[in-house]
């Protein structure tokens, strides 16, 4: 009976425990509740000036007008004596003064006629026509050689005995004028006796151009010669060291000293040894269809005149005999004597 007392008061006690807790937190919110409603606080509306934390982007202004002008800052007015203007920057372009007097060049490693030309902004064919031995001999450019460079393109000309300045003038086809008014040449008037062995400038003249000759073999085509295809191989593996132009109407492939040099087509050989013009040892081939090649400054002749020979055949070795600068090749194409450019034929 006791033990039943007990359990009763004690589930007695858990409910008013549970009961209390429930109310005393429901009448802290109410309390909240009442204490919001009863103060209604409204938090200050706080106003940034944009302006003032970030001020606009500072314009400059820039005039060329001489007279300076007052410009603004954020908003204020700044003297004109402030203001920021263009300064003027003295620049004198200086012309080009042409050059009024004959130089002398000594050839460096590595020149060619074409970059000297350059050098001097005068023509390739001025500086073979002022210097005898070079035009003569256009594969032979030492180190060390002295060059003679006009400061115009034109004809640098030796008087010889009976020179007039008319026959001058019409031997390189310029006007009398041309040559009495530069003034290089320090002439009066076209009727000006000339002092035989000094040198006159012809500016704007011009000298033909002469191929070297080479006496053939004349006979009737050998028997069993092989006909030329048409079409040509390059002769010898290299690099091109002066191109075909003007005054050198063949290609110089550089190639060590004994590449082998080989038939550019079929053909049978007119011309095998030493010529005394300047190509050396030489080779000639005759391809029966109205072309020639030609091989110059060999160190060796592998054929004979009337051999036949066929297309890639060897027929000698790169040298540089006659007047030469260096191994290479010398290489010429004719058709019916007339020098053409091996780039349009080669493949």
């Amino acid at each position: 009976m006791r033990a039943r007392i007990r359990s009763e008061l004690s589930d007695l006690q858990y409910d008013t425990t549970v009961a209390l807790r429930y109310a005393s937190h429901g009448i802290v919110v109410l309390v909240v509740v009442v204490l919001l409603w009863a103060v209604r606080v409204q938090l200050p509306q706080w106003h940034i000036n944009q302006q003032e934390l970030w001020p606009a982007p500072t314009v400059v202004a820039i005039t060329e007008s001489p007279t300076p002008r007052a410009f603004a800052i954020g908003g204020n007015q700044l003297p004109a004596s402030l203001a920021l203007s263009r300064a003027a920057v003295p620049f004198t372009t200086i012309p080009e003064r042409p050059r009024l007097d004959i130089v002398v060049y000594d050839v460096q490693a590595g020149d060619t006629v074409f970059n000297i030309a350059e050098r001097f902004k005068i023509s390739p064919s001025t500086i073979m026509w002022a210097n005898r031995d070079l035009e003569l001999n256009p594969d032979m450019l030492r180190i060390g050689d002295r060059l003679v460079i006009l400061p115009v393109d034109g004809v640098y000309h030796k008087v010889v005995e009976g020179d007039t300045i008319a026959k001058i003038a019409k031997k390189y086809k310029v006007q009398p004028a041309d040559i009495v008014n530069y003034g290089w040449n320090k002439l009066a008037d076209e009727n000006q006796p000339l002092q035989v062995g000094s040198y006159l400038i012809v500016p704007g003249g011009e000298k033909p151009y002469v191929p070297r000759t080479v006496s053939i073999y004349q006979g009737p085509v050998p028997k069993g010669a092989r006909k030329g295809t048409g079409t040509f191989v390059w002769p010898v593996s290299g690099k091109i060291t002066q191109a075909y132009w003007q005054h050198h109407r063949a290609l110089d492939i550089g190639a060590w000293m004994g590449s082998p040099v080989v038939a550019a087509d079929s053909g049978y050989v007119v011309f095998a040894g030493w010529d005394n013009s300047g190509y050396g040892n030489l080779i000639i081939l005759d391809h029966g269809n109205g072309y020639r090649t030609y091989y110059a400054h060999l160190s060796k002749i592998l054929v004979r005149i009337g051999e036949s020979v066929g297309q890639g055949q060897r027929i000698g070795s790169v040298g540089s005999s006659g007047n030469s600068t260096g191994p290479h090749l010398h290489f010429e194409i004719r058709w019916n004597n007339v020098q053409r450019n091996p780039f349009g034929f080669l493949r």
